[in-house]
């Protein structure tokens, strides 16, 4: 179903108490949502904002499609294939690797489908041939280490881990940190090393891809599963209890269950008591032009530290994310203040600037399309890490969200399926086949 239809007829709510209230429509309560649905449960999703998707929502500025953020998906995550139609979702892969500036250059790297004496032989000032070779050894037995074996792993940062292992810093720096800040959103690698190891491995079994239609598309994708009016916008909580919520402008509504699935400080507020983690920020910069300055779609990391963490032309990836055949170029930014010319749009030209020289080509002539800034862009997860944080808080209670799992589509995803499992078993709800085979 189109966007603009279920979300036309969400704005229209129905008399009656649903048997579960799901509080945010971002990826975890919808996940949360459609599995209890799934089950045979009235489940009403109340979303306080006029749209869905939470940090995963896209929008559209004069025909440029603009993620609201920067989102990146990987085959290698499980509950992707478990919870969504990838046929529709239509992803569309990354070139393998990656591309990093460093020392004035820019060299092709970290390919996992090539083997360690091709990587070993690859141009590029990561280190030494047997200094290349081990880190495609070391991914490639990341690879093959089941999760339970990571989980049971010392857990300490993952700037520590690395240096443990042995690899010289010249790799660390020119290849892992730039990967991993662009993936974590943390390049000091304080991270847990377990954390870090697992979106290695994934990086390793799978291909970085993004939807043909935009990170909104796995949101759009949930909610158009919900039953007619299982989904009402414009409704805010004020609070919640295990028999039903409270709204600011709808009155109260009742029901068996409450998921509250909103971001962590709302969470925090509905639910005094509740664990608030910490944040990376994340400032995302959007330009066109009006001819890609790659000609593919691949993963542009900055290792150099000037501000910029990576960079990608998502018109190379689908050409339907830009207008008029021109191309859209996605640049991230890590940190509160990574420039010092005030706001992050005074920050523009500085980060203009830059990508002139990570791409090799004038920006002069690219149009500055918009800056999205987002101080809760990505959970925190220094160690230790809780991967499985309680999501059942009483019986008819429960909350969700990345931030109990990890900071991830993955683990925003995971989260939500383990809220509606907890919901069925208060409810003694036996859950079918799709369920059990999530766990």
């Amino acid at each position: 179903m189109p966007a603009q239809d279920f979300i036309g007829r969400a704005r229209h709510g129905r008399s009656g108490d649903p048997d579960a209230i799901v509080v945010g429509a971002g990826i975890a309560g919808l996940t949360a949502a459609d599995a209890l649905a799934a089950q045979g449960l009235d489940v009403q999703v109340l979303e306080a904002t006029e749209r869905i998707g939470g940090r995963a929502a896209a929008r559209e500025l004069d025909g440029f499609r603009l993620d609201h953020g920067s989102h990146l998906l990987n085959t290698a995550y499980p509950e992707l294939a478990r919870r969504l139609d990838l046929d529709r979702l239509q992803l569309r892969p990354l070139a393998p690797g990656v591309l990093v500036h460093s020392g004035g250059r820019t060299y092709r790297t970290g390919d996992p489908q090539l083997t360690p004496a091709r990587q070993a032989a690859a141009r590029g000032p990561l280190g030494t041939p047997l200094e290349k070779a081990r880190l495609a050894a070391a991914l490639a037995r990341l690879a093959a280490t089941p999760p339970a074996r990571i989980h049971a792993r010392p857990e300490t940062t993952a700037a520590r881990a690395l240096a443990e292992r042995g690899l010289p810093a010249r790799t660390v720096d020119g290849f892992l940190r730039p990967l991993l800040g662009a993936l974590l959103s943390d390049p000091a690698l304080g991270t847990s090393s377990r954390v870090a190891d697992l979106v290695l491995r994934a990086y390793a079994r799978g291909r970085l891809c993004v939807p043909a239609a935009g990170i909104g598309a796995v949101p759009e994708q949930l909610a158009a599963r919900l039953p007619e009016h299982g989904l009402r916008l414009g409704v805010e909580v004020t609070s919640v209890g295990t028999d039903g919520v409270e709204t600011a402008r709808h009155g109260r509504i009742g029901a068996r269950a409450v998921v509250v699935a909103t971001d962590a400080a709302t969470a925090a507020a509905l639910l005094p008591g509740l664990r608030q983690p910490g944040f990376h920020p994340v400032t995302t910069y959007y330009h066109a032009a009006e001819r890609s300055p790659l000609g593919e779609a691949v993963l542009l990391l900055d290792a150099e530290r000037s501000g910029i963490s990576h960079s990608l032309v998502l018109s190379d990836a689908d050409p339907s994310y830009a207008a008029d055949g021109r191309a859209l170029i996605a640049t991230t930014v890590l940190g509160r203040r990574a420039f010092d010319s005030g706001g992050p749009a005074g920050d523009e030209g500085a980060v203009r600037r830059r990508l002139a020289e990570l791409y090799g080509t004038s920006t002069a002539g690219w149009e500055f399309l918009t800056v999205r800034h987002a101080s809760d862009a990505v959970v925190s997860m220094p160690p230790p890490h809780h991967f499985r944080r309680s999501v059942r808080l009483l019986a008819g209670l429960y909350v969700c969200g990345d931030h109990r799992d990890t900071g991830t589509v993955q683990g925003a995803l995971v989260s939500g399926r383990r809220a509606a499992e907890a919901v069925l078993r208060d409810l003694g709800v036996r859950a079918g086949a799709e369920v059990a085979e999530a766990a």
